[in-house]
């Protein structure tokens, strides 16, 4: 397979796997969150069996989907090696109707989406288009999400496995990957067998910007505050009614000011509010706790503890119910006691032409949580853009480079 040849396969393949709406919803209690994800799970199936990958497993009712390249070293040499990618979008913008298209050696101007909507995407909001003048760029018409998040990365492995079953003369360990549901929504690859997906490392791949790695995750939590409070007409209200909103605004208002998404990077930590709604009667907020730190990442916890315990001594126990449930762990924990993972990780991404970089990742990855269920998982960036958004993009060269660099992760596996 040519360098041409892997182009067009990935550049086909994100298209295709674009047009499949793979959107998940939070607090929907099931897993997948939505039935549409199968869609694509059930094409992926298809296709691995199509381009003779071995194992080929689909579990229906966890929507997981497994496949293996069988190591082609005699003399049994040679270590397994996984890779793990999501097939759902976030909910953060519609994924309904997705029209992808390709802009040929961008220029490095601004991009007309979609000219009946006037939708235009503009080089001086997003700097980082700056770095792909003379590329080819994969869009949309600027009123869906694209889906490079996850779905650069299932292109980008599923190119990887083709060139291994159609090039037998190149020798590899075994391959083993697996696709997962509700990444986004907090499902952390949950299903995922580790005994039928087979190896004992992995990695994912998921994340902005070409030759970007992730060996550190937040520690994460989402807190849950219920209200409840008695109503009555204002005319008689006077040391009768409890409103539910004064409850929620005192926890909203105690939040540090400076601890929140848009005032801190790196590796500070922070509060989100992700909704609050409510009436006299009841009211309900919803937050998620990050920290890089474990002993920062408790005490915002008991931070919040603390505001609830204040409300129930001014307004009674049974009115204040505040639930913290863990949602991951820094798999820097995990990856620094198998050093060798993010070493072969630098070294493929050198090999490529890249020069890597490694930054605490300000999220979550599927990698994060499997690395504490014993199968340890660096993260690759997917080489996408703009995740989330209507302008978002994916650099066909970028998804091309994670070719590259998977063949150079085997290859170095093939050698332990």
């Amino acid at each position: 397979m040519s360098n041409s040849e892997i182009y067009e396969k990935v550049k086909e393949r994100m298209i295709r796997y674009a047009k499949v709406d793979t959107q998940s919803q939070p607090y929907k209690g099931t897993w997948p969150t939505t039935d549409k994800q199968r869609n694509l799970a059930y094409m992926l199936r298809d296709e691995l069996i199509r381009i003779n990958v071995s194992d080929v497993y689909m579990d229906e009712e966890a929507c997981v989907v497994y496949g293996k390249i069988p190591s082609n070293i005699t003399d049994g040499t040679g270590t397994a090696v996984g890779f793990v990618a999501h097939m759902d979008t976030a909910p953060d913008a519609s994924a309904e109707n997705v029209k992808p298209f390709v802009v040929e050696k961008y220029d490095g101007g601004d991009i007309v989406l979609n000219p009946e909507k006037d939708i235009v995407m503009r080089a001086s909001d997003y700097a980082n288009l700056s770095q792909y003048v003379g590329q080819d760029l994969i869009l949309t018409d600027g009123t869906t999400l694209l889906g490079g998040d996850d779905k650069a990365s299932i292109a980008a492995i599923m190119t990887m496995a083709e060139y291994y079953t159609t090039h037998k003369d190149v020798s590899h360990g075994e391959i083993c990957l697996a696709f997962t549901p509700d990444e986004e929504v907090g499902g952390l690859a949950r299903d995922l067998d580790l005994n039928r997906f087979g190896a004992k490392v992995a990695y994912t791949l998921d994340g902005d910007h070409l030759g970007w790695y992730e060996d550190e995750t937040f520690y994460a939590s989402e807190a849950t505050f219920k209200f409840t409070g008695r109503s009555v007409h204002t005319g008689t209200a006077k040391g009768i009614m409890i409103n539910a909103v004064d409850m929620a605004s005192f926890v909203m208002a105690s939040l540090p000011k400076n601890e929140k998404p848009q005032f801190t990077s790196g590796t500070e930590g922070f509060y989100h509010v992700i909704s609050c709604e409510g009436d006299c009667e009841h009211a309900t907020v919803r937050m998620i706790i990050r920290d890089f730190d474990l002993d920062k990442f408790r005490k915002k916890e008991d931070f919040l503890r603390e505001c609830a315990t204040k409300l129930q001594e001014e307004y009674g126990a049974d009115r204040v119910e505040l639930s913290i449930n863990h949602q991951y762990s820094n798999m820097k924990e995990v990856i620094e006691k198998v050093p060798y993972l993010t070493d072969i990780l630098k070294s493929a991404i050198k090999k490529a032409g890249i020069e890597p970089v490694c930054e605490p990742f300000r999220g979550g990855t599927d990698g994060a949580a499997l690395s504490f269920r014993g199968l340890p998982c660096p993260n690759l960036s997917a080489g996408y853009e703009n995740a989330h958004g209507r302008f978002e993009y994916v650099p066909i060269q970028s998804m091309e480079k994670n070719v590259e660099i998977l063949l150079n992760i085997c290859e170095a596996f093939s050698e332990l």
